[in-house]
């Protein structure tokens, strides 16, 4: 008698955006852990190029680098094409034809911001994670902490720099940030892993932390640095009957010469210290989970996100929601799931589930 059919998903990674090599990380994670049992896998990776390209799903492979670099997608394989239209799913080649569900380890623009997700959407394949809205409103710093302080949630202060106002009037927008208060964190406005940030503490510094960010970006966001804070985040992800669960917290305690958690720290020099379950008093916890919840509803999130906070003793800010968190060996994500009795493997199955059951179209 043949057993229960196995759940055909595609992985999908690399992508075009600045954290191509940590999607590909990322992505050897999941598929490490997909039960081969449960699931059918085949890989697909995004060269930087935009070219789709059907790929051998070994973890190994896919993570793997030359010394002192970081993986990427090769510019081998078949290519591989997704039509824009509900009618066989994945097209072209026949071998990744009929995908069940796809999950989209993407991380940054063209992949996590909105882009893929409607090309799914309009291809009727159901995937993990948020939908259009959500993907794109929170990849977008500036919208992202507008729609969270309209819903009533603390977030600290800043100031969005659009390309044609730092190109026409440049001097309004130096006072502008100068309102804030020196230190300020310059960054730009749709990318992750903390690539393109400079703290600056002194206004001379200024004009060249916004060249840096505007080589990633050419919209930024400029943050009033949060003082005697600490860094803690909550990963939120929905359980079997819909709903969004907090995790344990997690706190992020940078050391060496790094000033603050760069891409350097997270993933270069292992200059942070990563607390998985965060020590904070259970009063505080409580609020970081019940704000992470209300973030991830106020975006109108599915399936998971990771919510960054600071906490100083007097107040909890929301800093940033990410809709597709790292899934890498030492992400916090799978971390704080696994403290609150998840293991790895569960959280994909839960997230599989998910996204069959929510499915594509109007919801």
């Amino acid at each position: 008698m043949a057993g229960p059919q196995r759940v055909r998903v595609l992985v999908l990674f690399g992508g075009r955006s600045s954290e191509h090599s940590i999607s590909c990380l990322s992505a050897a994670g999941v598929l490490r852990a997909l039960d081969p049992s449960r699931y059918d896998v085949t890989a697909v990776g995004i060269r930087p190029d935009g070219r789709w390209v059907r790929v051998d799903p070994d973890p190994a492979a896919i993570s793997a680098a030359e010394p002192g670099e970081l993986p990427a997608v090769a510019d081998t394989g078949e290519s591989a094409v997704l039509l824009p239209e509900p009618v066989t799913g994945v097209n072209a080649p026949d071998a990744i034809r009929g995908v069940d569900v796809v999950f989209p380890v993407l991380h940054g623009p063209w992949g996590e911001d909105g882009t893929v997700q409607g090309l799914l959407e309009m291809a009727g394949i159901p995937y993990v994670g948020s939908g259009v809205f959500a993907s794109a409103a929170a990849m977008d710093k500036g919208h992202m902490k507008a729609l969270l302080a309209s819903a009533g949630l603390p977030v600290g202060p800043s100031t969005v720099v659009t390309p044609a106002q730092w190109e026409h009037d440049p001097a309004a927008v130096r006072a502008r940030i100068a309102e804030l208060g020196y230190p300020v964190f310059v960054k730009p406005a749709r990318a992750g892993s903390s690539v393109g940030i400079t703290k600056v503490s002194d206004p001379a510094q200024l004009d060249a932390a916004i060249v840096e960010a505007r080589s990633w970006d050419p919209r930024l966001i400029v943050e009033a640095a949060v003082g005697d804070a600490r860094e803690i985040e909550c990963a939120v992800i929905v359980d079997e009957t819909g709903r969004p669960r907090a995790t344990r917290c997690a706190e992020i305690i940078v050391g060496g010469a790094h000033e603050f958690y760069d891409f350097e720290a997270k993933y270069l020099d292992d200059a942070a210290e990563l607390v998985v379950p965060a020590t904070l008093p259970s009063d505080v916890e409580d609020e970081v989970r019940r704000l992470a919840v209300a973030a991830f509803e106020a975006l109108d999130c599915e399936g998971l996100a990771r919510v960054d906070f600071f906490v100083r003793p007097d107040a909890v800010l929301v800093n940033e929601v990410n809709t597709m968190p790292g899934f890498t060996p030492i992400s916090l994500f799978p971390r704080m799931c696994a403290a609150s009795g998840i293991d790895y493997a569960a959280v994909l199955d839960l997230l599989i589930a998910d996204a069959l059951r929510r499915g594509t179209g109007l919801r």
